[in-house]
């Protein structure tokens, strides 16, 4: 039973990460931490970029639960679901380092998806790219992407309203 209660952990902790992500990108990366985020956003030479600091702050969470997790650091006063925590966290960053970083911006390979959803992760973050500066935009996720066509369509009416400036027409 224990070890249903892990995996139940570490899979809520994915799946919960994925609206840590959003939020965080969508009010902390295209808000105050925008400093750390803008060259994510820009054209640059360097392999590394600033916004690559935000993977260190998920690092630092992961290890903390792990620890928080520990009777080896914590004794009796150990947390038993910091490690499952921490696990879920853990994965989230690979997932994230795979699909973000891999598939979406091709740092680590290089692989054009033809068709699924795949193709539908590569697009949206391609569409949250259509945007100058960190006000409006689209697709704050890494993971779970919602349809291109609707994300067009909200970009149109930011663009309409003033909310957002395109770098290109978005049809």
């Amino acid at each position: 039973m224990d070890t249903v209660i892990a995996i139940v952990i570490v899979v809520a902790t994915v799946l919960g990460m994925e609206l840590v992500a959003w939020s965080s990108h969508k009010y902390v990366m295209h808000g105050f931490g925008w400093n750390w985020h803008r060259d994510h956003h820009e054209r640059h030479d360097g392999f590394f970029e600033k916004n690559d600091l935000y993977a260190l702050v998920g690092a630092a969470l992961s290890i903390s639960m792990f620890a928080i997790g520990s009777p080896l650091i914590l004794g009796a006063r150990a947390w038993w679901p910091g490690t499952w925590i921490g696990l879920g966290v853990l994965a989230y960053g690979v997932i994230y380092t795979l699909v973000h970083d891999g598939l979406v911006h091709q740092r680590w390979f290089r692989y054009v998806p033809r068709g699924g959803y795949a193709k539908r992760l590569v697009q949206a973050h391609k569409l949250h790219h259509a945007t100058q500066g960190k006000e409006g935009g689209v697709s704050f996720g890494f993971v779970f992407a919602r349809d291109p066509a609707v994300l067009k369509q909200e970009l149109k009416q930011q663009r309409d309203r003033g909310i957002a400036v395109l770098r290109e027409a978005v049809e």
